[in-house]
């Protein structure tokens, strides 16, 4: 990117691991809800402070459930409050306590998120879109929630049917890819990569959809043990290859197809060599 067609001014997009993170919810009203829902989908630990007059029906069930959830029913206390939290969230009325809320976690440099206070935040919620595994987020850098949301909408209605369940068996398949031939960096490891792009770009959002344990052994033998990509009629058969007409058929937006698979699987191919 060279310094005249540089964008500044926007946020650094990230995939936020929380598994068995300890996170802070202040406030139980109805944005609380929204943000416990979020947090739990992400596997973390979550504390809610709030008075029970002030619940959502909503976070009473959250709280209510076998969720790991913490309550507290009273107002937040002061920095004893932040001891062991990885994160925090405010969703309160007042303004001038979210900002003293801020300020702590702050000096104690824990991440926090102020509802409503675009300045006081460390990160922003963005509207999503999630199908099991893949996960898309729309930002609008705290300045028009609404407009997020509506863009959210119009991105939903382009996507290709099956798009989650089809990324979960190309995790499968690569899964038993590395099983097969195990290694990090090296000759294999571009081979693997190049091997998984070219299946995900040369069959269609459906047909990786149908993959199973035996159409991924079928597919490895045939394909990756003869460095080809096979038809998918040759692997799942075209008798199950029976696919709906809808608006949002992978037919419709072929570009949009090749683009996501293929960003989802080198996605998770690189990543596997960082870890």
């Amino acid at each position: 990117m060279t310094a005249e067609s540089s964008n500044p001014g926007g946020s650094l997009l990230l995939a936020w691991q929380l598994k068995n993170k300890h996170v802070l919810i202040i406030g139980g009203g109805e944005v609380a809800s929204g943000r416990i829902e979020s947090v739990l989908i992400a596997n973390a630990r979550i504390t809610i402070i709030c008075p029970s007059q002030g619940l959502h029906s909503i976070t009473k069930r959250f709280i209510n459930g076998s969720h790991p959830i913490t309550y507290h029913d009273r107002v937040f206390d002061g920095a004893e409050d932040l001891d062991d939290v990885d994160m925090v969230l405010t969703a309160i009325d007042d303004v001038a306590q979210s900002r003293i809320i801020y300020s702590l976690c702050r000096d104690l440099k824990i991440p926090v998120n102020v509802a409503d206070i675009p300045d006081s935040c460390d990160f922003y919620f963005g509207s999503q879109i999630r199908d099991g595994p893949l996960q898309i987020m729309i930002s609008t850098n705290g300045q028009s929630p609404k407009l997020a949301n509506i863009i959210k909408k119009k991105i939903q209605k382009s996507l290709p049917n099956r798009a989650g369940e089809a990324i979960r068996k190309v995790g499968d398949l690569r899964s038993k890819l590395k099983d097969r031939a195990p290694g990090v960096g090296g000759e294999v490891s571009k081979r693997r990569m190049k091997w998984m792009v070219d299946v995900c770009t040369s069959w269609e959002m459906d047909d990786l959809a149908l993959l199973n344990e035996e159409t991924i052994k079928r597919l490895l033998d045939d394909g990756w043990e003869t460095n080809s990509v096979p038809p998918p009629d040759d692997v799942v058969g075209r008798r199950n290859r029976t696919f709906d007409a809808a608006p949002t058929s992978i037919h419709v937006f072929p570009c949009m197809v090749a683009f996501i698979a293929g960003a989802a699987c080198a996605g998770v191919l690189l990543f596997s060599r960082h870890r």
